[in-house]
């Protein structure tokens, strides 16, 4: 099952790699991965690959520890979801 997670808030150090870590330690695999910084803004969008008896309700809550932790915003969604809120 494919989830999107976004990833958003003022840049610093560390973001990507604590991210990426976090979802290895859930054994979540990323597919795909862009990011920018505008201006003093960090922004990323992953493409994640999740086990079909992934727990999305645990994996939320510890997205958003992480997300207070370093201080940006994280989401997550399953990619049908995601598709289905973003067509025109």
């Amino acid at each position: 099952m494919r989830a999107v997670l976004t990833v958003i808030g003022k840049d610093k150090v560390g973001i990507i790699a604590g991210v990426s870590q976090e979802l290895a330690a859930l054994n979540i695999n990323i597919v795909d991965v862009t990011q920018t910084i505008l201006q003093d803004n960090f922004t990323m969008m992953m493409m994640l690959e999740l086990q079909p008896q992934a727990d999305y309700e645990l994996i939320r809550n510890r997205l958003k520890t992480l997300g207070e932790q370093l201080g940006v915003k994280i989401s997550i969604q399953n990619e049908e979801i995601f598709d289905a809120m973003h067509k025109l």
